[in-house]
């Protein structure tokens, strides 16, 4: 059996870890004991673990600044076309350690902290996740970061600095509890205010008609500040910006009260205006109507806007005409979430900067782009008229006229289609009057795409069907990626080097590259390598789980793994009803031969989803049931993973041998973590369903263990009718796990606690898990079979991390950047700090002074 490395082939191992210099190891521990004892004003004697986490994240961010400036100066010099990235949602998780890789430095810091005595694992561990997102698409925003910088494009993202990010996941007795998550509690070494950027945002009030045109007066102000989080390349010096904005009161809010005499209530109400920034709401693929969701949508565009415009307008040649907006900036509407920055553009052209409303809307359309991430209905943004005119009146106006504009177009193409105009109206008229967020969008960008080719069809065939008829041009796909620099070199090491010594270090910015290792698909040595590296993240993680959860795990088992949000479309109840199956196969005839599994589920039900909660709690019934039964012993045992977030799946990842992607065809509209497993060695059972069909068109079906329903099978079922009583009375063995359930076989204490999950399989099951439940059933029977044979096991993995290239988000945006947002990605290298710059423009120029505020 492998054993993990040693401390000195940990720190001997990856070459493309950057060089160990001595002057590098001497300046890091010189810049780690001045930040001990200057920032942190602290010695080694009462220094704790965390002080020496933040000592070395502010040594690390010394390496960043510099860069950053540099960064931020080329631009201003050159005025590249700009790409902002809007999104509510930033997964950043840690930063620490994707720091030290995209500066090469990793090595040097590894020495560094060796030789002050000190573990770097123990150090990365103190960091807290910022966990600014539910899941992929707030994960897919941070991916997103992480290539725009390593391919050199002038981008930005824009989001909230939420206090409290996604909540902390406690199970207790089986149950979720939801726990704040105060990640800031200790302080944030990555980010910088910048209180000399803070802008007005504007909330309530009314609309007045004057000779100039529409006023929106009467409002509350509220202010937003910009925290600035630097975003390295990978090697290249280029360092982004990521401004999250938080919410503060004016001074003189509410401060009128002051005049009666209640000075204390009037300081205690800022807390009004300021908790718009305080917290994320927990929801995945799901809608909340909230006025406080709405002011966080605002806040965060028309603080953006500011921003933006400001910027274009102190750029070095000097605007003069908004003519030339579009073609130096692009904005990409990650979903619904930011759309209200249409009718916000709108309203800063006409009313502010007195454009003409058609020239407005032409600069407006030809500025934006939206990214539609779902298809569930439940998903998509609607908000109420009444609450719109409450919140935003002069936007309402502005979303009125936007829809009128557009009806008579649609009408004039097509006369007399009343039921046509009702179904493209922004405005939805029946029962409570709603504005289609989506609508808005569509009709406001250029561009519009979907997340997978699948989904992009569907988005056009059937979500918005209308719309992709009368302007086929502007809809497109963009297949989702991930970063290689965390999902594959500094998560899973031991892999990334193995590869590095067979292809070279290429892929790691050009992940196609990865096609070269087929080659070695035989290659004996190349397979037990593999294997090996496996068999360490495998051993790793199960120590982790022994020390988490208390069970002890068989190393040698296959690990099928199954993380993400807890959903119905996402179909853990599949995989639930498979694991009782395979206990009541060991439990008719324990002698027979079983192949070991340890099944682990991990992932976030939002706080207000029954279901999702019963689902978690089915899960961890069976797993005490199964985990104490001495007939099974270690041939299956069931984890639920506690708290799954970024920095858990770092470690989950790397030791899975089988991915779970199973929703039903036609409603993941892409996933990322199918694409993180493929990349680090795992095998995939899933339907066609994302970015699955593209996988298996990449890898060939054959390496995958698809299964199930497709598409058309699907909507086939929906027209005859789906009937679960059909597959129950045919499948002996899906009725018996279905009578242990209600039965009260994984709840004796409480026979009918899980009534409300066979209800909703038996009578109101919209994701139709009983017809996939035999294919599915005899796909894991392959993969079990497969898993007996090591080395054709290794060889499918090494074909499907070869096919596994096409899956990165630097693809991803390459693509964006020329369909969509008319830039060109640079392989320019800027100067790094310690070398002189190289004048962009004359020094007479240079020595003009330059408006406040230009180079950010």
């Amino acid at each position: 059996m492998a054993t993990p490395m040693s401390d000195q082939e940990k720190r001997k191992q990856i070459s493309i870890r950057g060089i160990v210099g001595v002057e590098n190891v001497a300046e890091i521990k010189k810049g780690f004991n001045r930040h001990l004892h200057f920032t942190l004003a602290k010695d080694r004697n009462v220094s704790t673990q965390r002080d020496y986490f933040f000592a070395l994240a502010h040594t690390v961010r010394d390496h960043l600044v510099g860069r950053w400036l540099r960064t931020q100066q080329y631009y201003y010099e050159t005025d590249p076309k700009r790409v902002y990235y809007l999104s509510l949602e930033f997964y950043m998780g840690r930063t620490l350690e994707n720091t030290m890789i995209n500066l090469g430095l990793q090595n040097a810091c590894d020495e560094a902290i060796y030789q002050l005595g000190l573990d770097m694992e123990d150090l990365e561990e103190m960091e807290e996740d910022a966990g600014l997102g539910n899941g992929g698409l707030g994960r897919l925003a941070a991916c997103f970061l992480d290539s725009m910088a390593t391919l050199g494009l002038a981008a930005y993202g824009y989001g909230i600095r939420y206090e409290y990010g996604i909540f902390n996941q406690r199970i207790n007795d089986g149950w979720q509890v939801e726990e704040a998550d105060d990640w800031l509690r200790h302080g944030n070494p990555w980010e910088k205010a910048r209180p000399e950027f803070m802008l007005p945002v504007h909330f309530y009030g009314h609309v007045e008609k004057t000779r100039e045109g529409p006023k929106w007066v009467d409002t509350q102000v509220v202010l937003a500040m910009p925290y600035d989080t630097p975003i390295p390349g990978y090697m290249n010096n280029t360092v982004n910006t990521m401004r999250l904005w938080s919410a503060r009161a004016p001074n003189d809010f509410n401060l009128q009260d002051f005049n009666v005499g209640d000075y204390i209530q009037a300081v205690l109400d800022r807390s009004v205006a300021e908790n718009i920034s305080r917290v994320l709401y927990p929801n995945d693929n799901f809608f909340e109507g909230k006025e406080l969701r709405l002011k966080q949508e605002y806040f965060v565009v028309a603080a953006t806007l500011q921003d933006i415009i400001r910027r274009f307008k102190a750029s070095k040649k000097g605007r003069v005409t908004f003519e030339t907006f579009p073609d130096k900036v692009a904005i990409q509407l990650n979903d619904t979430h930011p759309a209200m920055a249409i009718p916000e553009l709108m309203r800063i052209l006409v009313d502010i900067e007195k454009l003409p409303y058609d020239k407005a809307w032409e600069i407006t359309q030809k500025t934006f782009a939206y990214t539609n991430h779902t298809v569930l209905p439940e998903a998509l943004e609607r908000w109420p008229v009444q609450l719109m005119e409450k919140l935003l009146p002069r936007h309402l106006h502005i979303i009125y006229e936007i829809n009128q504009k557009h009806l008579d177009k649609i009408s004039a193409l097509f006369p007399k289609d009343m039921d046509r105009l009702r179904r493209m109206s922004i405005i939805e008229e029946e029962g409570v009057k709603r504005i289609n967020m989506a609508h808005l969008c569509i009709v406001g960008s250029h561009a519009v795409n979907g997340v997978a080719q699948i989904h992009s069809q569907i988005v056009k065939d059937q979500v918005f069907r209308d719309f992709s008829e009368l302007e086929p041009e502007k809809f497109q796909n963009k297949t989702n990626g991930i970063t290689p620099r965390r999902w594959l070199l500094m998560c899973n090491a031991g892999l990334a080097e193995l590869i590095a010594e067979k292809i070279g270090d290429g892929y790691v910015k050009d992940l196609s590259q990865l096609r070269k290792i087929a080659a070695f698909v035989n290659d004996e040595s190349f397979i037990r390598d593999v294997s090996k590296v496996k068999q360490e993240n495998k051993m790793k993680f199960a120590q982790y789980l022994e020390k988490e959860y208390k069970v002890k795990i068989n190393p040698s088992s296959m690990f099928d793994v199954h993380v993400k949000r807890i959903h119905e479309y996402k179909r853990q109840l599949l995989n639930c009803l498979h694991i009782i199956t395979m206990y009541n196969r060991i439990k008719k005839d324990p002698a027979k031969h079983f192949v070991p599994r340890t099944v682990i589920i991990g992932g976030k039900a939002a706080p207000g989803y029954h279901m999702a909660k019963m689902i978690i709690k089915l899960i961890t019934s069976v797993g005490d049931v199964v985990n104490n039964d001495p007939v099974v012993g270690n041939r299956l045992k069931v984890i639920f993973l506690e708290n799954y977030r970024v920095s858990l799946a770092e470690k989950v990842i790397p030791a899975t041998d089988l991915s779970e992607q199973i929703s039903t065809a036609g409603t993941e509209a892409s996933g990322t973590g199918n694409m993180k497993f493929m990349l680090n060695g795992a095998l995939t059972i899933g339907t066609m369903d994302g970015a699955n069909v593209e996988m298996a068109e990449e890898a060939g079906e054959g390496n995958l263990f698809i299964f199930g329903m497709r598409v058309a099978d699907v909507e086939a079922l929906d027209k005859k009718g789906y009937n679960a009583m059909d597959y129950y009375d045919k499948l002996p063995e899906l009725k018996q796990v279905m009578d242990q359930i209600k039965s009260g076989y994984f709840s004796p204490k409480q026979p009918d606690l899980f009534k409300d999950i066979t209800d909703m399989l038996f009578k109101h099951d919209r994701f139709k898990v009983f017809a996939d439940f035999e294919d599915y059933v005899k796909s894991q029977e392959k993969a079990s079979s497969l898993y007996q044979d090591p080395k054709q096991w290794t060889k499918m993995v090494i074909i499907n991390i070869s096919a596994s290239g096409k899956f990165s988000s630097d693809r991803t945006i390459k693509e964006y950047a020329k369909d969509i947002w008319g830039v060109e990605p640079s392989d320019i290298k800027i100067k790094p700090p310690n070398e002189p710059r190289e004048p962009v423009e004359t020094r007479e120029a240079a020595m003009k002074p330059k408006s406040k505020g230009n180079l950010l």
